[in-house]
């Protein structure tokens, strides 16, 4: 089977399933050998900022001398991303391998008319990898919501993670804030330990403290009034917290708060016997990357992309643009889907921009490019459609000139091809 073949196979599957549940996917992973069950998970589940946190906690296992598995939803830069140890994603040959064994269990279930999605069999062949590696620890990441993900299928782990709950995905996990946090609570398991990101929208935290409560959990607030924020610019942060001094690449001073809450999960592991210095810490957070948030591409013009889709997001990035690029004047290459509050999160940032490009994310909930030119318009910028993203790179070079900053934002299917395109610009 080649590579090809292999997420073909991944791709024929249903996006969602017949009926919500976790019975079919825990089926599918007991058929396979119950990987979990030989494996330790930090659990992470919410809104805004787990990709950040999730990358801050795997590098900082990693530097501590874990062998450390890094599950993550959606990808940008390939299929492979998805699937990572020690920060190497999972070799072409090794997932070809896996998928032949395990997509025939997939296929003897659905005959038994138990249909798997394509995200629960994704997650199986990541729990077969990392059980097969004797990984010592796994950072779990969600893909939607908390209490029917597939990934909610494992045991107390050592940490549960909530971190910034917005709305988002409303038709699914409900239409406020509290809804959609009782959902993401949903990975909190009996007698473990929680962390929560300490900024959250008001009512939240007390669904959280419920939830721990009834669980009868240990519960870390990643309390902000405990961070201090030395310097912030196009480099990243430099940061106390605890008395620690730390440094971050990750752009914004949102992305101090979810280094934050990845600081009190490595303080929670701490209290679990994992061995986690305060060198590992450092050199964790200041080498952690991740693509596509608040990713400086370019300097000259500067070139930033940014996979924030939903207003909390998009109201990041916004903040972040008037703290480091006040004086600059911005372009945006702009593409969203259409279920998601596309009005909302425009009134955050286009104000800032001189003029906007749009495209269509390659995606079949993409909002259309010309649809999206148009509700920006209303904002009094101006906005012009392309179809092809190269030209709307090009486009966006000519209007930029030396002195402009290009800013590419609006979705992560976007991020993933628009960061192929740049990269090829000299």
């Amino acid at each position: 089977m080649t590579y090809e073949e292999a997420v073909a196979k991944i791709d024929s599957l249903l996006v969602f399933g017949s009926k919500p549940g976790l019975e079919r996917v825990a089926e599918l992973i007991e058929r396979i050998g119950s990987p979990d069950k030989k494996l330790q998970f930090v659990h992470i589940a919410g809104t805004n900022g787990k990709g950040s946190t999730c990358a801050l906690i795997a590098n900082t296992l990693k530097c501590a001398g874990y062998k450390t598995g890094l599950f993550i939803s959606p990808y940008v830069l390939e299929f492979r991303e998805r699937f990572q140890i020690n920060g190497e994603m999972i070799p072409t040959e090794k997932l070809c391998e896996i998928v032949e064994k395990l997509f025939p269990v997939v296929e003897q279930m659905k005959r038994e008319n138990k249909i798997i999605t394509e995200f629960e069999f994704v997650l199986a062949i990541a729990l077969y990898w990392y059980a097969e590696e004797n990984c010592d620890v796994v950072v779990l990441e969600t893909g939607l919501g908390g209490r029917f993900d597939a990934t909610n299928i494992i045991d107390t782990p050592l940490v549960s993670v909530i971190t910034s709950i917005s709305l988002d995905h409303t038709a699914i996990l409900g239409d406020t804030y509290e809804k959609i946090a009782f959902e993401k609570c949903g990975i909190i398991k009996p007698d473990g330990i929680t962390v929560v990101y300490g900024d959250q929208k008001d009512g939240v935290l007390d669904v959280i403290q419920n939830a721990v409560c009834e669980r009868n959990n240990t519960l870390y607030i990643a309390d902000t009034q405990k961070i201090t924020v030395i310097q912030s610019d196009l480099n990243g942060s430099v940061f106390s917290v605890d008395g620690l001094s730390l440094k971050i690449s990750f752009i914004g001073k949102h992305q101090v708060k979810n280094a934050a809450t990845a600081f009190f999960t490595i303080k929670a592991l701490r209290e679990r016997g994992m061995s986690i210095s305060d060198k590992a810490v450092y050199d964790g957070f200041s080498t952690a990357a991740f693509p596509a948030r608040l990713e400086i591409l370019y300097h000259h013009p500067v070139v930033m992309l940014d996979g924030s889709h939903n207003p909390d997001g998009v109201k990041a990035l916004a903040s972040a643009l008037k703290e480091n690029m006040s004086d600059k004047k911005k372009i945006g290459i702009v593409g969203m889907l259409a279920d998601k509050d596309v009005q909302t999160a425009l009134s955050e940032i286009i104000p800032l921009f001189e003029e906007v490009i749009t495209v269509a994310p390659h995606n079949p909930r993409a909002m259309s490019e010309n649809d999206l030119a148009q509700m920006i318009r209303k904002y009094g910028t101006d906005a012009t459609p392309q179809k092809e993203y190269s030209h709307a790179f090009q486009k966006a070079l000519e209007l930029a000139g030396t002195d402009k900053a290009i800013i590419i934002f609006g979705s992560l299917y976007l991020a993933g091809d628009m960061r192929k395109v740049v990269k090829k610009y000299k």
